[in-house]
């Protein structure tokens, strides 16, 4: 196991490296100019050539001898767009926002996936089992703006259970504080702790809904598959019930393809998606990523493709160890 998280470390400046060479020619052979805004007053063309010879813009060879070294010092350079801003604030901005998202997303898929699919398994052709199986086919039908307009309205607007958008910031968790232990600072945390997470179920069971539907069709399939196997059936015949033999045999091998999958999901889910941010108004990474690509702001999306990169990567190395403590029969490495 050991050889292998290492070498998939070595692996990871390879990879990033090579996703860095094809996103750099995508953006510079993209028409269009960041410095350009078409929206807005064009300034003269010295102007222009002032701001390329100033961001290096004014050839790629010039760009990336500039860009280059400043990465292997975490600099990932200014905005274009965001002219106040550097590529690694807007980062530590939004991403934080976006995992948050994303952990929650990946949290309600896996649960909520895992027992529509043990439901589905343990009673099937049963009411429970289509029932089950009509949840999952709407979540992998239904768009993300669809599913969380329908939220949003329904939820929100009109039985008011949870906030309609917005971001109320992270609970002040200060304990160490003066004053803290005081019954109107616990009131006041309390309320905090209830506005952070209720602002998030609406948005994470938009976003898990669809990650959700395939767990849940993985689970389903996986135990219809593995419940037949001799293992269990060995098991069954020295006494075990058909749900201890599900849940203590099983399961674990039925989570294997689940595993697969929650890789490149959880690593999509944790940068989050610029259509659940933007339905909810939530400040995460996905609205920085669609404006730099719309305006060719080629610091940001250089920046933002690296950490969704590394965020694959690492997830997927995640995965590969989990499989080893599902499956001891899987020889890692």
């Amino acid at each position: 196991m050991t050889r292998l998280i290492v070498a998939r470390l070595i692996q990871l400046p390879l990879i990033l490296a090579a996703v860095f060479a094809i996103t750099f020619t995508l953006a510079w052979v993209v028409p269009g100019n960041p410095l350009d805004n078409p929206d807005g007053r064009r300034p003269d063309p010295e102007v222009m050539e002032a701001m390329k010879r100033q961001y290096n813009l004014d050839s790629p060879w010039s760009f990336l001898s500039s860009y280059v070294p400043g990465l292997f010092r975490g600099d990932l350079g200014p905005s274009l767009i965001y002219r106040d801003q550097t590529v690694a604030d807007i980062i530590a901005s939004g991403l934080p926002v976006s995992a948050t998202l994303g952990v929650a997303a990946l949290a309600f898929a896996f649960l909520f996936g895992t027992f529509a699919g043990v439901i589905g398994s343990m009673f099937p052709r049963t009411p429970l089992d289509l029932s089950s199986s009509i949840v999952s086919l709407i979540g992998v039908s239904l768009p993300s703006f669809v599913t969380g307009s329908v939220l949003l309205v329904v939820f929100g607007a009109l039985l008011s259970w949870f906030p309609t958008g917005g971001w109320p910031g992270w609970p002040d968790l200060r304990f160490w504080a003066p004053g803290w232990g005081s019954y109107a600072s616990q009131g006041r945390l309390a309320e905090d702790v209830g506005d952070f997470f209720g602002s998030l179920v609406l948005p994470a069971i938009t976003l898990g809904l669809i990650p959700a539907a395939y767990v849940a069709r993985l689970i389903r399939l996986g135990l219809a598959d593995v419940m037949g196997s001799d293992f269990v059936r060995t098991a069954m015949a020295k006494g075990r019930s058909r749900r201890g033999a599900l849940f203590g045999h099983a399961l674990k091998v039925a989570m294997l393809p689940v595993l697969s999958f929650l890789g490149p999901a959880a690593a999509a889910a944790m940068t989050g998606s610029f259509v659940v941010e933007k339905i909810f108004n939530l400040p995460g990474l996905g609205e920085y990523f669609v404006a730099a690509a719309r305006d060719k702001d080629q610091f940001l999306i250089l920046g933002v493709v690296l950490v969704y990169s590394a965020l694959l990567v690492v997830f997927n190395l995640v995965v590969d160890v989990a499989y080893a403590f599902v499956d001891p029969r899987i020889r890692v490495g």
